[in-house]
């Protein structure tokens, strides 16, 4: 059972994501998965959403996990270990790959088997640029989590790009558009990596798992 959002406070949030954070390893088959002994949450997103950059702004680092402009840099699924109490993964990010046909399989095929085999995982946060919204690559993706039965979270990326009308606007209809899928978490949230804008409301959602 998780925590009630509600009466988790800013300060114990923040107090977890000050502690120490580094990188593990890089994955590429499932053998080499560290031991299942803790909490995992894993980031997931369109290539270029901006996964790297939300990962540095909740420890208020920007080098802690690399970032790039060009999409599909991020081939394996990378864990970071925080405090020995929980690991964070970034997996790679789907479309826009610039890589080799079979090198793209192979990696849905790595991301499919860590989301259906991996018990420790608690939560998938679902990384969405706020200034397009949940495209059909993205529904894809939402059913495959549903078909795995993980649940999973909207967070809406670059929310400081568009305005406070459009972004009230595409929470609407982000809200809206997770009905239909049963392993939706009901919460979407909203972030902004550059302005350091509700990072706070997330890191209580991932405080709240452990």
């Amino acid at each position: 059972m998780t925590a009630d959002i509600e009466n988790i406070s800013d300060e114990a949030a923040n107090d977890l994501f000050n502690k120490k954070c580094s990188f593990v390893l890089s994955v590429a088959n499932l053998h080499q998965l560290p031991n299942g002994d803790r909490t995992e949450v894993a980031f997931a997103g369109r290539s270029n959403v901006g996964k790297s950059s939300l990962l540095n702004a909740l420890f208020g680092q920007k080098k802690l996990a690399k970032t790039s402009s060009t999409p599909g840099r991020t081939q394996q699924l990378n864990y970071f270990n925080l405090d020995d109490k929980l690991y964070l993964v970034d997996l790679p990010g789907y479309g826009f790959a610039k890589a080799p046909k079979d090198i793209v399989k192979n990696w849905q095929q790595l991301i499919n088997a860590y989301l259906v085999g991996r018990a420790t995982l608690r939560r998938v946060f679902l990384l969405i640029d706020a200034r397009h919204g949940i495209k059909k690559i993205d529904e894809e993706i939402m059913t495959m989590l549903d078909k795995a039965a993980v649940t999973y979270q909207i967070v809406l990326t670059k929310a400081d790009k568009i305005s406070a009308k459009a972004l009230e606007a595409v929470m609407s209809e982000t809200q809206k558009k997770i009905k239909p899928h049963t392993a939706a978490h009901i919460t979407v949230l909203k972030t902004s990596a550059e302005k350091n804008l509700f990072i706070d409301e997330l890191k209580k959602e991932i405080f709240s798992l452990l």
